[in-house]
């Protein structure tokens, strides 16, 4: 559970940047302490969250080119950062297999998004994850 509630709280954080503008660090921070998690779990959303942001650039050209008659500022807010934060696991953070960052991706829409994300993400993250597979390194 602590993985994922750590997924549950980079999302949380990457909504508040993306939308709200808000700096990183803080956000972070703020979230972590209203979170209670432990240091274990806090780290790794850390890990997550500077990960993603770090890497936004890259993650959001495979978006676009991915994500087939879906612009990024189109897409739902929650859905775009879902997005990046599963693609920053599939891409950067190779201590998570790909399908396992899939379904994690896939268990976030279904808790924060609308019905349609799951198979809305699912097909943008597993034509990536075939487009990996194909041609790894």
């Amino acid at each position: 559970m602590g993985r994922r509630r750590a997924r549950e709280i980079a999302l949380q954080v990457l909504f508040q940047v993306d939308v709200g503008k808000i700096k990183p660090e803080r956000a972070l921070e703020y979230t972590l302490s209203e979170s209670q998690v432990s240091e274990e779990t806090g780290a790794f959303a850390r890990a997550l969250v500077e990960g993603t942001l770090a890497h936004r650039k890259e993650i959001d050209d495979y978006l676009k080119q991915y994500s087939s008659d879906w612009d990024l500022p189109r897409m739902a807010n929650v859905d775009r950062n879902i997005l990046r934060l599963g693609l920053y696991e599939m891409l950067y953070y190779h201590e998570t297999p790909l399908n396992v960052a899939i379904d994690e991706a896939l268990e976030l829409a279904k808790t924060y998004s609308d019905e349609d994300a799951p198979r809305f993400i699912n097909g943008v993250l597993g034509r990536i994850a075939k487009e990996l597979a194909a041609n790894p390194g």
